[in-house]
């Protein structure tokens, strides 16, 4: 049960911490509001009104009573309490009395007047409209052989402090709102601006030096973000820069082997040590892009149509199709877009020997889908074959040269990105690769 409601609640509130905040702040207020109107209308607002309709409809029957003695005159009687009582008095001969009574539930003035009215007259004797004058209440009561009818004024039932009390309370509540919105702006900024840098750093972009404000728990996490965030940077340079060192140490060497191999007279022995060159250049590569660092690069607007286009129409491969939704323009890194679409073709054109590359969108999210008709991978691989330098044993990694970063490259650069990549079974029985990207 309170499983249940505890799902309930989280489904019911706002998502971000200022709205929270604020239906804390309002909560409360609306109802203390409600509390003190539901007093207010029944303690004197409805009381008031009651006697002030009671009052009313004690002088409309002392009237009529009056009006049926006949020691008064008729005309001075009617004149008499249409200019002391504020009452427009109209007998009407008219023997027509329909009766038409639509009450206003809703309303209270209709509901007062109505049971008073009861008290002193029959339902059928009587008859009123609350909305045909915009200041006045139209009133008719049967009388022998016509109906009298009343203009009587709303005043005369109903208190203006109504309106007053209704200023006192709305106006405060308002000013406490706008002074509540105001405070929690204030203190939900730096938490927003912490949520942002820390987002943009998760991307990999350069951001400037961070300034921890609001108050003192926020400003230590701030702080210790800061502290992280430089201390993960000195690491991904130092790691880029000893591999950088490594592989210019390596290169020497490989260089001297080439050209040692041209003096080689064996050619097939020459042909086998070129090649192993060439894959360990291959692999100093792969360890170079992997550990390259993405803070250099800045986004920029791109149509990513285009780019993918491009990449394919470098491979010259009629065995690639292709099925690109034109115009598809992305906010990101170029170069690691690229760089990410080239692993992963490349991936598909070593292990397969049909691809097919598309690219559609929606609303939200940028969809790549790439596929072929190789071996696959077995789906318990699929979590593992991201890690860096994981091999699989069989299918794609059989006399194949490959350091096992491809697809781990090509995932950091699309987490970068706010995105996510997936691998699932093609449609032609090889790897299918999905990328989402927001837009």
């Amino acid at each position: 049960m309170f499983y249940g409601l505890s799902k309930i609640l989280k489904s019911v509130l706002p998502k971000s911490l200022f709205y929270r905040a604020l239906l804390i702040v309002a909560i409360p207020v609306l109802v203390l509001q409600l509390v003190i109107t539901i007093v207010f209308f029944d303690s004197l607002w409805i009381k008031t009104n009651k006697g002030m309709t009671k009052a009313l409809v004690n002088e409309i029957t002392t009237f009529i009573e009056v009006y049926n003695n006949e020691n008064y005159d008729k005309n001075e009687i009617t004149n008499l309490f249409s200019l002391y009582q504020d009452l427009n008095i109209e007998f009407i001969n008219d023997k027509s009395f329909i009766y038409n009574f639509d009450e206003r539930w809703f309303s209270p003035i209709d509901r007062t007047l109505r049971r008073e009215l009861k008290s002193k007259f029959n339902p059928r004797d009587f008859w009123f409209d609350t909305t045909n004058y915009k200041e006045l209440i139209d009133l008719r009561i049967r009388f022998n052989s016509g109906y009298f009818k009343f203009l009587i004024p709303k005043d005369r039932v109903t208190s203006s402090s109504a309106r007053i009390f209704g200023l006192w309370i709305t106006v405060p509540a308002i000013i406490m709102v706008i002074i509540s919105l105001i405070f929690l702006k204030n203190q939900t900024r730096p938490i927003t601006n912490l949520a942002r840098v820390a987002e943009k750093f998760g991307k990999g972009e350069e951001i400037e030096e961070f300034k921890p404000a609001g108050a003192s728990e926020i400003r230590k996490a701030g702080y210790e973000f800061e502290k992280m965030r430089k201390r993960i940077v000195r690491h991904l340079n130092q790691r880029s820069e000893m591999l950088s060192g490594i592989s210019h140490d390596l290169r020497t060497p490989l260089t001297r082997m080439k050209l040692q191999i041209a003096f080689i007279k064996d050619t097939d022995l020459a042909n086998k040590l070129s090649d192993d060159i060439i894959e360990m250049e291959k692999m100093l590569n792969e360890y170079l892009q992997f550990t390259k660092s993405s803070f250099s690069e800045k986004d920029e607007q791109f149509n990513l149509s285009e780019l993918i286009d491009k990449i394919v129409k470098k491979y010259d491969n009629k065995n690639i199709s292709t099925n690109i939704y034109s115009r598809v323009y992305f906010n990101g890194r170029k170069n690691l877009i690229k760089r990410c679409l080239n692993n992963l073709i490349d991936n598909a054109i070593k292990y397969g020997t049909k691809i097919n590359v598309e690219l559609n969108k929606n609303n939200k999210n940028l969809f790549i889908k790439i596929e072929d008709n190789g071996p696959g991978i077995p789906e318990k691989e699929y979590d593992n074959v991201f890690k860096p330098f994981y091999k699989i044993d069989k299918g794609r990694a059989d006399s194949k040269s490959s350091v096992g970063l491809g697809l781990s490259i090509a995932s950091d650069i699309i987490r970068s990105h706010g995105g996510n990549i997936k691998l699932e079974k093609s449609s032609m029985n090889g790897l299918g690769v999905k990328v989402f990207l927001p837009v």
